[in-house]
């Protein structure tokens, strides 16, 4: 019987097994086989992340948190949590070996993954002129023409924040009209750096060592043309991935993790979650980190409580 399951690898994750080994817990870590470390290992320069004046890469960052982890006794396993019981006193994880391991707590932070285009090249070019996050990247494209994907509140945000740095930014939208909130919409049509092309999905993005272009196809009639940019930023959503606790825990409209109030606790008694899944606005490593912080001490509360009773 483990003390506390924590199931992620990301910041909020790894930040939690800090918090819960060096309070002698001896967390349990189920971090994916396929895609550990979260978002940031396929991010290149990160710059906002305290404690690293000249920036770090992403990957590196979560090899320094995951060894910081682990030194203080974080076991960190890479398996995939296929089933979850958690409404007893007694929680009980599966993972894809068919293994069943059994906690009192369980701290949740599997993170969100941003929506893609789909398309050839969108991967290849990560970190290399594409990008999910304008907060993140934007400080690379000083001077630069960029382009933003998507016509939602986060679209309209992510372009009018990166006016702060581009000198130009389009906003490609595939129908004719935003789905964003008309304050958010109105912001951006009086910004000068940006223009709009309406009616435009991206068919192919250019370039072999950075992005240099874009072909868009006209979603009217079909034709396509070459839009020269040095940057990409797509910007069309993301998903938390909560699909382990649909019909489990109580999600919000945004579809994160419910949590009552600034804390990490959940409509069970002993889940916890943490990060990005329970974030639909900010979706920062550093908050990440923090809301692990919040979940790990949240967790330790609730074995002291059960020893009390």
């Amino acid at each position: 019987m483990h003390q506390i399951i924590i199931i992620g690898s990301g910041p909020a994750a790894l930040t939690a097994g800090i918090y819960a080994s060096r309070a002698g817990l001896e967390p349990l870590m189920f971090a994916s086989s396929v895609e550990p470390g979260g978002e940031l290992m396929n991010t290149t320069d990160v710059e906002n992340f305290p404690g690293f004046p000249e920036g770090i890469q992403g990957p590196e960052l979560m090899e320094k948190i995951q060894a910081q982890a682990e030194r203080f006794g974080t076991q960190v396993r890479y398996e995939d949590v296929t089933e979850l019981d958690l409404a007893g006193d007694v929680k009980r994880v599966t993972t894809s070996d068919g293994a069943v391991h059994e906690a009192k707590a369980v701290i949740f932070a599997t993170g969100s993954a941003y929506r893609k285009l789909g398309i050839a090249d969108e991967d290849r070019l990560s970190g290399h002129g594409v990008s999910w996050c304008a907060t993140c990247d934007g400080f690379f494209f000083r001077e630069k023409t960029i382009a933003v994907i998507g016509g939602g509140d986060s679209a309209m945000e992510e372009a009018t924040f990166l006016t702060r740095f581009a000198d130009k930014v389009y906003v490609i939208h595939r129908r004719d009209e935003l789905k964003a909130s008309k304050i958010m919409q109105q912001r951006a049509f009086d910004n000068e750096k940006i223009e709009f092309i309406w009616n435009s999905e991206v068919a192919a993005i250019q370039g072999e060592e950075e992005v240099t272009g874009l072909t868009l196809r006209d979603t009217v009639d079909g034709s396509e043309r070459e839009l020269p940019i040095e940057g990409l930023f797509i910007a069309i959503g993301n998903d938390p991935r909560t699909h382990l606790v649909h019909g489990k825990l109580n999600l919000t409209a945004e579809g994160t993790i419910a949590v009552d109030g600034r804390t990490s606790k959940t409509s069970l008694p002993g889940v916890f979650a943490a990060g990005d899944v329970i974030d639909p606005s900010y979706r920062q490593a550093v908050t990440a980190s923090a809301s692990g912080t919040v979940a790990a001490l949240d967790a330790e509360h609730y074995l002291v409580s059960l020893e009390d009773n």
